[in-house]
């Protein structure tokens, strides 16, 4: 067994017990108590585990689900065995907590690139708040403690503030919005204001060839509300004839008509109207859109969208787990421009 002096073995202390009322089958309930147990460094690598005969005589366990949950942890590497010996903790392993609000096509992406940027002994635990303030303070309650690193978006919601507050400052990174951040916090961010006055700058002769720029902000978005005064600013500035809208009912397309959207699902709804009116895309009305999807580049031969790099987001959130080092940089926001536009 490499890396280990067989005759020096500590026994390690470690204690179990089967939740009977759980879903979670026996031999996992077990696996994930002993990496819970080396992430929070209660099992230190090189340290024996029970034995077989001792968890099916403490934990009323079947020789077939203790062996089960051994493999298991041998095969990814965490423990290892030694003839005539026993089990050993094999690796250092971290947790992550990664508490989104929500899961949607571009948060895929980000969820994605933090999990391919993670060190390979770090598992990540990821749950949704939904933007409920209950269910928020629940979670994080729960598992405070029990990770190595927690990265969480915030909302804005009063309360979140004190909520992370109860989290170690070393350990936490908000991303995607820093609202209700200190200044001692380590954050992954995207703007949500300059940045969209300044896209729309860049591309200001597109978006003069259509008669008015209308801005829908459903009553269902948690979108960030900067976003409303710069774009306000940016049409106050440059003399365009603009229109903020909030109701569903005057969600109705006119030629001539460029629309900014920050939801897929009144993006949806407006390709709708599109073919039931015949319009053409990108001639008799413009769109829009806020978050760069997948699908957007070949939906209607291509969206605008105004959107950070998810991917970026995501590996420098892996960085902070990786290195432990405080971080605060905003990912840069752009519009890519397409054949809605």
């Amino acid at each position: 067994m490499k890396g280990f002096n067989n005759s020096n073995f500590i026994m390690a202390q470690f204690y179990f017990s089967v939740d009977n009322n759980s879903n979670i089958l026996k031999f996992q309930q077990l696996v994930d108590a002993i990496v819970d147990s080396i992430s929070r460094n209660q099992l230190k690598v090189g340290e024996m585990l029970p034995s077989v005969n001792q968890l099916m005589k403490d934990c009323q366990l079947s020789r077939d689900t203790v062996f089960k949950a051994y493999a298991e942890l041998k095969q990814r590497g965490i423990v290892e065995s030694v003839p005539n010996r026993g089990y050993f903790v094999a690796k250092k392993i971290s947790k992550v907590f990664l508490f989104l609000d929500t899961f949607k096509a571009y948060k895929e992406v980000l969820y994605g690139s933090f999990r391919d940027h993670l060190s390979k002994n770090t598992y990540v635990d990821l749950n949704f708040h939904h933007y409920n303030i209950k269910v928020f303070e629940s979670i994080i309650n729960d598992a405070i403690g029990k990770y190595s690193k927690y990265v969480i978006m915030n909302f804005d919601r009063a309360g979140v503030q004190e909520i992370i507050a109860k989290i170690p400052k070393d350990q936490l990174l908000i991303i995607d919005w820093k609202i209700n951040s200190m200044t001692a916090h380590s954050f992954v961010a995207q703007d949500f204001g300059k940045t969209i006055h300044n896209c729309f700058s860049n591309h200001i002769e597109k978006i003069k060839n259509y008669k008015r720029f209308i801005y829908y902000y459903p009553t269902f978005t948690y979108h960030p509300k900067e976003s409303i005064e710069y774009f306000e600013k940016f049409c106050d500035a440059n003399k365009i004839n603009f229109k903020l809208i909030f109701d569903k009912q005057e969600f109705q397309l006119r030629k001539g008509d460029l629309f900014f959207l920050v939801s897929d699902r009144t993006l949806a709804k407006f390709l709708d109207q599109c073919h039931l009116n015949n319009f053409i895309l990108g001639k008799d009305v413009g769109v829009i859109s806020y978050n760069e999807t997948p699908m957007k580049k070949y939906v209607e031969n291509g969206i605008t969208v105004i959107s950070t790099d998810f991917i970026e987001m995501g590996q420098k959130a892996a960085e902070f787990v990786n290195s432990g080092e405080k971080i605060q940089f905003v990912v840069p926001t752009v519009l890519k421009l397409r054949s809605s536009l």
